[in-house]
């Protein structure tokens, strides 16, 4: 018995009576057979957002007249659309300085084959983890940067995104601010990590600063790259409560657990085609 292929299909449209009737029946009238879907309507932007996974076990057409079919379905819909074949992973470049913790987690758990990507490069403005990515066996990129050198150190990554095909890059304590026209340029398609704290607490130190104001929750925000610092939509968060025993050590080595396990989750459901831009918000399609 031949094994059959999984499709991913996310899509969103203007919201319309029937929006997701139209898409179902051409996947019912071309043998598509749907082993998930989620859905949501936004009232506020008047917008439809689906994830619809199936396989070819009854399709009735080749996988190119299948596509072919769902981009004239997608015309009259004015419809957004991504599909692919469940195994087609997308490539990743990790970025990272001098802290190790999220890059042990993503590197980790794709050996595990938690995460369904492939990690094709480490890139850093420092050499302290060139070991952690040499024993994975990833290629490891040393790129550093000054004040003065920082337009030839990002089109250093673009060239090498475009080299590796990636198709997504991962800031994992990438101590570096990118500019705005790389946030521009990697659009949904770089996802970064900070702390969060209330009331914020920006710069260095930032747990330090915590401590001093005594803080009683420790979080952590995954969220796409933007030009506005920090403030891009968010994708996975996780906190975690703690009281005014907790040293600043704690704070850092908690904050440190829950950093890596936002960004990991966040890439999964990127990577898993559940996340959907919704203007300066995401949806995300369970």
């Amino acid at each position: 018995m031949t094994t059959p292929n999984h499709y991913i299909l996310t899509w969103q449209c203007p919201d319309n009576t029937g929006v997701l009737a139209k898409v179902s029946q051409s996947l019912f009238e071309h043998g598509a057979f749907i082993t998930e879907t989620s859905q949501y309507s936004d009232p506020y932007t008047e917008t439809f957002f689906s994830r619809i996974a199936f396989d070819d076990r009854n399709l009735t057409v080749s996988a190119n007249e299948f596509i072919e079919a769902v981009d004239e379905l997608a015309k009259p819909l004015n419809m957004d659309y991504k599909l692919r074949n469940k195994t087609d992973v997308p490539n990743v470049v990790i970025a990272v300085s001098k802290d190790d913790h999220c890059l042990v987690s993503l590197l980790t758990k794709w050996k595990s084959g938690v995460l369904p990507i492939n990690i094709v490069a480490v890139i850093s403005n420092h050499q302290d983890c060139q070991p952690l990515a040499k024993w994975h066996g990833v290629p490891f990129h040393h790129l550093p940067i000054t004040k003065d050198t920082k337009a030839e150190q990002e089109a250093e990554i673009l060239s090498l995104m475009k080299e590796c095909d990636a198709d997504l890059l991962v800031l994992a304590r990438y101590m570096q601010i990118l500019s705005d026209d790389l946030c521009r340029q990697l659009a949904g398609r770089a996802i970064n990590i900070h702390h969060s704290f209330l009331p914020s607490f920006k710069g260095a130190r930032p747990y330090h600063q915590a401590h001093k104001r005594g803080v009683k929750v420790i979080g952590a925000t995954a969220h796409y790259v933007t030009a506005n610092l920090d403030e891009g939509p968010i994708i996975a968060q996780e906190v975690k409560p703690i009281n005014h025993t907790f040293t600043i050590e704690q704070m850092v080595h908690m904050g440190h657990d829950l950093e890596a396990t936002a960004l990991s989750h966040a890439v999964r459901i990127h990577a898993e085609q559940r996340v959907c831009l919704n203007g300066d918000k995401t949806v995300i399609l369970a």
